[in-house]
Formats: structure tokens, C-alpha cells, sequence
């Protein structure tokens, strides 16, 4: 042979050898690909992550977490700055004045400034009545721009959570004003063009969408280039779609919805291609009984007593939830502001229970399994999210031991989005939920006790619902720490006393994630990830 020949073939060895190497297992699954597709990122999730329209509330949050951005950011160590660099508040805190940064740019090119940040508040206000459960919407008089990059909010009265509530996720984030519809985005809008670290490149509905990096994101272009959400069933669809490496990355989703089990992200860590990471406490998972519903048992404080110490959450903490989750004795973990009030504890008691039952009237006679009380049976239908392995088992759980002590439950699993339809429309007795979370607590869950999107029909079937009423809107406006402190101590005691917020488990975010995917953290909410901070070491 040659000595060219032997070159030759000797530079083809060499370049079979590299391009081997390139496609060796990187921590993705156990799937090869080149170096290009391991920098992605796929996960799975229960639902189409539909509207992006982020003045509406359709959309995965996730997914709009990482498109749009809001003035300023929640953190551990309080508000931080994000599309404003710094602000200033009045001294009657009526006023703020937000300075935004000089260097952002929607994605479609549009710049950002104080009137793209006028034009997206306004469009907010114009929709108020889909924004009753966040208190600044009907507290925001008027939206100025003071010149170019001065944004100056003024409010009817002083309101202590302003700046918590405008780090939220939706609705006070910015949407190219290019994307608004005739000058409105509550009819909808024409483009999803934020100033995320990610834009949306294609969305297929009901299967996947997938999101490239912001190479020219202000805060520096993200180390994971392409994200998809690829939409599964949770359980194992999702379990099998991680061991084949058509996904990579699950995460609890924005509904507390488990994809897999904690026994298979156990295996699955295990095998060394991936890695468990979980946040602090976020917020408490808890079942929600309408006390409004008084064709219903539930309308009865003795029936929800007795449905809270009818549930043994040390339980349903060690052996639905692998010890990840805690159980919780209250509506917020004493982690959260103003939430370390010193409630009475119920414990799990399933004697205190049938007494409290029999006290109240509910009687068994005869044989009956079922108590009745004035020819009524003791029954109640309980909703669980259906893409939710954990709820259904918790369900199924508190249905046997109810039934111990002559309560009937039926179980009915929906979609997350028809469970929140009933919440708002009060068509439930019971239901799971959780509440907001560290980034929202407890202002947030609390303001939604009087909202009637949300927990208004919770509440307004206790005698006190009135008083409850009047301190929520008294605390939201206090601007002395003391008198806010005995407020949410007031409005905590009597949701407690009146059990309408039934306590399961406290809650954290779990990521399943490739091994060698480094910058896993979390922000102060269940419902986002900084992907952004990601990259494959």
C-alpha cells in the first residue's frame, strides 16, 4: 500500500474515532446523540403548555417563567432587581418609581422601556375583573412614563405586598406591545415575544414545544440552548419515555403534579444517568372543602373536623411521598411570614373523629355502613387531579379510612383545568389543591380567600366569613408590622378553627435531571425553573 493510501486511511480511522467519541452517553438518559443534542433539555409534562399570553392565566408557568420577566425578582434575601434596576417608593408608600435597564430588548427587536411597561400594566387594569385574587390590581390608580426609562406607579392607598405582587409570574410581566391585539391583550395576542432568557421557537399542540436561548438575553445567553416540553401522561409513559432518553428532565409541574413516583426517580438515580434534586418546603398540599355547599355535608364544621383527623399524614409522608414531603398540621409551614401563629394541632385521630360525627347528629342505624342525619347519607365526592399519581393514592387512602368511621367518599379524577373551573365555580365538596407557595405566602392565598376565582366559595359558608373578610382587606393596606402580625394571626385562626383548609403534606419542587447537568437550583415558587443558570459540565 502507498503512503498516501496509509495517510488516508489512517486520517479516516481518526475521524471514526472522534466522531465515536462525540456520540457516547453524556448523562442524557442513556441515549447517544452528538454533543449539539445533549446541550437540550426535554421534559415531560402532563399538559399542553397552551395560551402564552401572560395577562391570561391558560399558560404553563413554567414555560411563561422562562419568555417574559417582570420589574423585580423574588429571592431568599427579599425583592431584588430584574427589568428595573433600582426604584424608589414615596414615603406615604402611595408611589413607585422604577428605573429600567437601558440594555433589553423584546425578542422580536422591540426595545424595552417606560412605555412598553405603561402600554402592558394598562392592558392589565382594562381586564381588572380576571385579576381580583392579586389586591394591586384594584389598588394601581395610574401607570406614568416619567421619560424614557422611568416607570412611576401610583396607587389609591398604601398596599405592603406592591412589590411581591409585581415579581409574580403573571400578570405584570412584559409582551412585545408589537404582539398586542387592536392595543389589547385580554382578547388575546398575536406573538409570545418577552424578554426571557428563552423564546418559543414551535409549539404542536398536545405534543411538544420547544424553546430556543435568547443569545442576546441581557443577563447573558443561557449554556442550554434548546428546551422542549414534551407533553406525556404522567406515571409510566413518562417513567419509560426517561429510560429510552426521549426525555431527560421532570420536574413536579406548576399544579404540584408528580410525573413519576418516588420509587422510580430512586431507580432512575440509581443507575447513575441521573440525579434527584429537591427545593425547601414550598407550600402546603391540602384538600379544600366548600363550606358554601349546603346541600352538602361538607357545609358542616363537625363533618370537615372529622375529615382532618380522619388522615394520617405521617403516613401518607413515608410511604406516598418517600419521606419528601412533610406532614403538615396547618395551612402555611411555619417557614412562611406571618404563619408561625401557634395553631392547635388536630391530630390524627380516628375515635375524636366518629365521636365529633355522632355529636353533630350523623348517626349509623342498624347495620349501616354509612351514617345518615335527617334521611341525608353521609357521602361527599372528593376531586383529584387525574395526572396525579400521588392524589389519586392520597385519595383512595382517605376514602378507606373514612369509610372506617361512616363517611362515604367518592373519588372523581379530572383535569387539573376542570378541578379549578370547580374551585371558581363552586361545583365541589371537596377537592385537592395547594397553596401559592413561598414567593406568594401568605399574602396571595389569603387575598384569594374573598376572590371569587378562587377559594370565595371555601370560605363564605362560615359564620365568621364577613370578619374574615374585612381583616384581609384591613392587613393588605396596615403599614405596622405589629398590626399585621395580629391580622394574619386573626385570619389564619379562624380558616383553622372553621378546618375549610384541610393540611396533607408540605410540599418541595423535585427535579429528575441528567447526571452531569450542573446550576440546578430554585426560584421562590413551585411553578418555575431558571433553566438559565443550567449547563451540562
Amino acid at each position: 500500500m502507498g503512503r498516501n493510501k496509509i495517510v488516508v486511511l489512517l486520517a479516516f480511522v481518526l475521524a471514526v474515532a472522534m466522531l465515536a467519541g462525540c456520540s457516547g452517553n453524556k448523562g442524557n438518559g442513556g441515549s447517544a446523540g452528538t454533543e449539539a443534542e445533549v446541550r437540550e433539555l426535554v421534559y415531560a409534562t402532563a399538559k399542553d403548555i397552551n395560551d402564552m399570553n401572560p395577562h391570561l392565566y391558560p399558560g404553563s408557568m413554567p414555560a411563561q417563567g422562562i419568555i417574559y420577566e417582570s420589574l423585580v425578582e423574588n429571592t431568599p434575601e427579599g425583592i431584588k432587581p430584574l427589568l428595573a434596576e433600582s426604584w424608589d417608593i414615596s414615603e406615604d408608600g402611595k408611589s413607585y418609581t422604577f428605573h429600567l435597564r437601558k440594555d433589553v430588548k423584546f425578542h422580536d427587536g422591540e426595545p424595552f422601556n417606560a412605555e412598553a411597561v405603561k402600554q402592558n400594566i394598562d392592558a392589565v387594569q382594562r381586564n381588572g375583573s380576571k385579576h381580583a385574587w392579586i389586591k394591586l390590581s384594584t389598588k394601581l390608580a395610574e401607570v406614568s412614563a416619567v421619560d424614557e426609562f422611568t416607570v412611576k406607579l401610583t396607587l389609591t392607598e398604601t398596599y405592603y405586598p406592591t412589590l411581591l405582587e409585581l415579581s409574580m409570574t403573571r400578570p405584570y410581566v412584559f409582551i412585545s406591545p408589537k404582539d398586542f391585539l387592536n392595543g389589547e391583550t385580554k382578547d388575546g395576542v398575536t406573538g409570545y415575544h418577552g424578554t426571557g432568557p428563552y423564546r418559543l421557537e414551535e409549539q404542536v399542540t398536545e405534543q411538544y414545544a420547544s424553546f430556543e436561548a435568547n443569545e442576546d438575553y441581557w443577563g447573558g445567553a443561557p449554556a442550554v440552548k434548546k428546551l422542549t416540553a414534551k407533553v406525556l401522561p404522567a406515571g409510566e409513559t413518562t417513567l419509560l419515555a426517561l429510560q429510552k432518553g426521549e426525555v431527560n428532565f421532570v420536574f413536579t409541574d406548576d399544579r404540584g403534579t408528580d410525573s413519576i413516583d418516588v420509587d422510580a426517580m430512586q431507580r432512575l438515580a440509581d443507575s447513575g444517568d441521573y440525579q434527584i434534586v429537591r427545593s425547601e418546603p414550598m407550600n402546603t398540599k391540602m384538600i379544600v372543602a366548600n363550606s358554601s355547599q349546603t346541600a352538602s355535608p361538607v357545609s358542616e364544621k363537625a363533618v370537615r373536623e372529622a375529615i382532618w383527623q380522619s388522615i394520617d399524614r405521617e403516613t401518607i409522608s413515608r410511604t406516598i411521598f418517600g419521606g419528601t414531603e412533610t406532614p403538615a398540621d396547618a395551612l402555611f409551614s411555619p417557614n412562611v411570614n406571618y404563619a408561625d401563629v401557634g395553631l392547635e394541632k388536630r391530630a390524627y385521630d380516628p375515635d375524636a373523629a366518629a365521636k365529633l360525627l355522632e355529636e353533630a347528629g350523623w348517626t349509623a342505624a342498624g347495620d349501616a355502613e354509612i351514617r345518615s342525619k335527617d334521611g341525608r347519607q353521609l357521602t361527599m365526592k372528593l376531586y383529584y387531579d387525574v395526572n396525579s399519581s400521588s392524589q389519586k393514592t392520597q385519595a383512595e387512602l382517605l376514602q378507606s379510612e373514612v369509610l372506617k368511621i361512616g363517611m362515604k367518599l367518592d373519588l372523581v379524577g379530572e383535569e387539573s383545568s376542570a378541578i379549578a373551573g370547580r374551585r371558581s365555580s363552586g361545583d365541589y365538596d371537596l377537592l385537592f389543591n395547594q397553596t401559592w407557595g413561598l414567593a406568594y405566602d401568605p399574602q396571595s392565598t389569603i387575598t384569594a380567600f374573598a376572590s371569587d376565582n378562587a377559594y370565595l366559595h371555601t370560605t363564605s359558608g362560615i359564620p365568621r366569613a364577613e370578619e374574615l373578610y374585612a381583616k384581609i382587606e384591613q392587613v393588605m393596606v396596615s403599614t405596622d408590622e405589629e398590626t399585621r402580625k395580629g391580622l394574619y394571626k386573626d385570619i389564619l385562626t379562624i380558616v383553622h378553627e372553621e378546618a375549610v383548609f384541610i393540611p396533607l403534606t408540605n410540599g418541595s419542587v423535585t427535579v429528575v435531571a441528567p447526571s452531569d447537568l450542573g446550576g440546578i437550583s430554585f426560584k421562590q415558587t413551585q411553578f418555575e425553573l431558571p433553566f438559565e443558570r443550567m449547563a451540562f459540565e
